[in-house]
């Protein structure tokens, strides 16, 4: 593939590689800092899953929304959350993007579109369904995009939300991230359809699925989904066969993984090792402009730890603030 008839510019590319980078160094940091006991609650780490986010979140803009999973560090960073927020709300401190309350599990950021990650299984999926909803009533083009996981598919509120979705024509995009494992369980064990598509038919959806350890893949399906839903063209479904690096949870032993497995994956399945290869063959990137944003990424994530291990935690008279609401 030459330069001149690849689908992104030098500069979108050169985006797309940051935003993965920061996101498994992130993780990765995050794994190392959570063994030592300093960070509170429960974390889930989006390792090996960056393409996703990425290629998705690439064709949203400030009247877009998106609703997270318990596994939501990704999509944060992806849709443009500040990374030393996000360590500083990781680490429960007063500066962090909820005020040191949501933790991993309901980091949030309402400014940037991202409406929160959610321990319930796919409870983002109503909220996306609401924001469609607003964005169509008031014709600002805005979409709104639901995140779950293979376990989370079998929730009534998603399947609901699926058929809510259709009813009305909202402009609603539902992400399916297929990692293969609904916490230790396989998706071929527990579900009954060969692809998450046919779950989309069901309900009257267009739906797709793509190799979600292939950036570009993902990156274009997700494209023309979300500018058919920006057009009035309804809601629809994409469905990313991908793999995660690490466990369900910081802590889960991965007994029902095969010897190997992880390593297999990270030595053949890695996404940010695919994306390198693809704009080198084609000529677009080379690797010391990769090396350079490698350099640039490194720094912030020590920047945000360090900046985050000073901040203060919240105040006594702070305990009540953003929790409740008055009418």
């Amino acid at each position: 593939m030459s330069n001149d008839n690849f689908p992104l510019s030098r500069d979108e590319l050169l985006r797309a590689y940051r935003t993965m980078k920061t996101i498994r160094e992130f993780e990765e940091r995050v794994h190392v800092e959570f063994a030592t006991g300093d960070l509170p609650g429960f974390v889930h780490l989006y390792a090996g899953e960056e393409a996703a986010a990425t290629g998705i979140m690439m064709h949203l803009g400030p009247n877009d929304h998106i609703a997270s999973t318990h596994r939501g560090h990704g999509h944060c960073i992806a849709k443009g959350v500040d990374v030393k927020g996000m360590f500083a709300e990781l680490y429960g401190r007063a500066t962090g993007t909820c005020r040191g309350k949501g933790g991993s599990m309901h980091i949030a950021d309402l400014d940037m579109g991202m409406m929160g990650a959610n321990g319930i299984l796919g409870a983002g999926a109503p909220l996306v369904c609401g924001a469609a909803l607003a964005s169509k009533y008031k014709k600002d083009g805005g979409v709104a995009v639901s995140f779950v996981g293979d376990g989370a598919s079998n929730a009534g509120n998603f399947l609901e939300s699926l058929n809510l979705a259709a009813v009305w024509d909202l402009p609603a995009i539902f992400v399916v991230e297929n990692n293969a494992y609904a916490q230790s369980t396989s998706r071929d064990y527990a579900v009954a359809v060969d692809s998450y598509v046919d779950r989309a038919a069901g309900f009257g959806l267009p739906g797709v699925t793509v190799d979600g350890t292939d950036f570009f893949a993902v990156h274009e399906a997700a494209g023309e989904m979300i500018a058919r839903a920006r057009k009035g063209g309804g809601p629809s479904l994409l469905e990313c066969s991908m793999i995660r690096f690490y466990g369900h949870f910081e802590g889960d032993a991965q007994t029902y993984r095969a010897a190997g497995e992880v390593e297999e994956l990270r030595a053949n399945r890695d996404c940010l090792t695919r994306f390198a290869q693809q704009v080198a063959q084609a000529g677009v990137l080379e690797q010391a402009d990769l090396d350079s944003v490698d350099r640039e990424v490194a720094a912030l994530i020590d920047e945000g730890v360090a900046e985050a291990q000073q901040a203060p935690h919240p105040s006594e008279d702070q305990v009540l603030t953003d929790v409740y609401v008055s009418y």
